[in-house]
């Protein structure tokens, strides 16, 4: 998904709720610090978003979400989550990222930062994010001291945090195009 189509959700999320900011926590947050991340890596069709004023108001961005009209005529939609969908370390919230501005109306939007999303991604460790923590590796979007400072503060069992670690290791020894 590119900014532009972020944007977009944004401006319609804000119009439906009447909120002006939301908190992207999926890939697409990548945005926030990326604006001109590579298609691949951002290739999902959701906006994982917050109402980060008023989290109640969340749920009525199933208007614009997976299977309505705005995706099925756009190709993109808004998946409304909240707080607890991903499993992030301690002081995240202090990290977010503005994204830069562009056509949303004034809506704001917050993303995570690229350590952060990979600790969370790490965590939830589906096919799509292993093979999406190694991309940010790889393209060396995250570094993995920060990452393993982050995974200290990530409230993960200490076999968890253990698997995440070899995971980390595996994700910068990896070759270029090699899988795990």
């Amino acid at each position: 998904m590119k900014k532009q189509q972020v944007d977009h959700v944004l401006r319609a999320a804000g119009r439906i709720t009447g909120e002006k900011q939301f908190v992207i926590i999926g890939s697409q947050s990548l945005h926030g610090k990326y604006p001109d991340v590579a298609d691949e890596i951002v290739a999902s069709a959701e906006v994982d978003l917050i109402a980060s004023r008023n989290p109640l108001q969340t749920e009525l961005l199933n208007e614009i979400g997976v299977d309505s009209p705005f995706h099925q005529s756009h190709g993109y939609y808004a998946d409304p989550v909240d707080a607890t969908t991903a499993t992030l370390p301690r002081g995240w919230r202090g990290r977010l990222v503005n994204l830069q501005q562009g056509d949303t109306d004034g809506v704001k939007g917050l993303c995570l930062d690229p350590h952060d999303l990979a600790i969370a991604k790490h965590v939830a460790r589906r096919e799509k994010d292993i093979v999406f923590t190694r991309e940010l590796a790889r393209r060396g979007l995250v570094s993995r001291e920060r990452l393993m400072e982050l995974l200290d503060q990530t409230p993960v069992t200490a076999d968890m945090r253990e698997r995440i670690r070899a995971d980390i290791v595996r994700d910068f020894d990896a070759p270029a195009n090699g899988r795990r």
